[in-house]
């Protein structure tokens, strides 16, 4: 049963080295003369005027995170209706709690005006 599994292991370790030995490769072997213009931020070819640092809105990050909750909802929603022929009653009961769920955050963000831009 363990031997099942090795494949998993072998591509985990994979993942793991690939990315890695470039890396690596590219910090012991590239060049290493730092100059105060390659310090220095680049900002579209434009030297930077007053502080670097941008503070987003709040709403920004509101958008952000409604996006990801619904895009994950679409990631489950999606195999759930391929497969929804194969599927029993339970299988739908949960779905159905799911997004009742999910409309509930909804409606809860569009009452507190999440979603308006400001």
């Amino acid at each position: 049963m363990l031997a099942n599994y090795a494949f998993i292991g072998v591509f985990f370790i994979g993942a793991i080295i690939f990315p890695i030995i470039p890396l690596a490769a590219a910090y012991f072997l590239g060049p290493k003369r730092p100059t105060p213009i390659k310090l220095d931020t680049y900002e579209c070819g434009l030297e930077a005027i007053g502080d670097i640092r941008v503070q987003f809105k709040i709403q920004y990050y509101l958008y952000a995170l409604a996006f990801v909750i619904f895009d994950i909802e679409v990631v489950f929603l999606y195999p759930w209706a391929v497969a929804y022929g194969q599927l029993g009653l339970f299988a739908f009961i949960a779905m159905a709690i799911f997004l009742i769920i999910l409309i509930g955050g909804l409606v809860y963000e569009w009452k507190k005006g999440a979603l308006e831009w400001v």
